[in-house]
């Protein structure tokens, strides 16, 4: 049996998703057997938190980025703040997020999303971690949000869809990009070009299971030791080894989120 030569990082997934209540145990298995160093796991809504949280008790490879997804920042308030405050000096909790603007689905209002958006990059500098960041058909109100507050921030733009334009400017305001599935995807020509643009110590790999599987598990629930498959990819993109992508991908997750 040859020796592992890599390990990867699972930048963003939802383990707390009741797409695993069947087989997590087995989900978590399968990502450790496939080199899967750690699962970040990321919770969108305060029940989800404290999903989350169980979930990084039981399993030793699960570390947890809590906060508000704009398709439910309906549910902000100063309490939902303060709680989202007390739990991320919980030692497994890693980052802030999933938070941003969604302009496709429209879970909210606009007013409702900038204002969950807004206070959770105030509390990004306030405890100085990173935030991850969701920008569907949104990715330059996205930046304009960022490049308007009074102090800096980090962290990762998560699934990134976005021009090299906008991954060059998210990365000057201090942001990685993070490429899933759809970097595999027959008509995702524009993401492996964008995958060979971005300096490799820029770049991170993530699932965003159960959501976007790769192209060999398209029509499947995706799950966090497929992130192989989209390193491969983004590997292949760069025409480098995929040693080479993994070492460097997960050298960038540990030094974004301190892991």
């Amino acid at each position: 049996m040859h020796e592992r030569t890599y390990s990867l990082i699972d930048s963003h997934c939802h383990l707390n998703d009741r797409a695993f209540e069947e087989d997590r145990d087995e989900v978590v298995s399968r990502a450790q057997e496939q080199g899967i160093e750690y699962i970040l796991d990321v919770a969108t809504t305060p029940e989800d938190w404290e999903r989350s949280l169980a979930l990084a008790e039981r399993y030793e490879c699960v570390r947890c980025v809590l906060g508000i997804h704009p398709n439910s920042a309906s549910l902000w308030s100063s309490e939902v703040r303060d709680g989202l405050l007390q739990r991320l000096m919980e030692l497994p909790v890693v980052g802030i997020g999933e938070t941003g603007y969604d302009f496709y689905r429209m879970g909210a209002t606009r007013e409702e999303q900038f204002a969950a958006f807004d206070v959770q990059l105030d509390i990004a500098r306030l405890t100085q971690m990173p935030v991850v960041i969701h920008s569907r058909n949104s990715y330059d109100e996205v930046l304009d949000l960022i490049a308007s507050q009074p102090g800096p921030t980090y962290g990762v733009m998560h699934s990134f869809a976005g021009t090299v334009e906008q991954a060059m400017r998210a990365m000057e305001l201090g942001y990685y990009i993070s490429l899933s599935g759809p970097v595999t995807y027959r008509n995702g020509q524009n993401l492996r070009e964008l995958a060979a643009s971005v300096p490799l110590d820029r770049l991170l790999v993530e699932t965003d299971s159960p959501y976007l599987p790769p192209q060999p598990r398209r029509g499947e629930r995706n799950e966090p030791s497929y992130v192989a498959l989209t390193a491969r990819a983004v590997a292949d993109s760069r025409g480098i080894p995929f040693e080479e992508l993994a070492r460097a991908t997960t050298e960038n997750a540990k030094r974004v989120f301190r892991l």
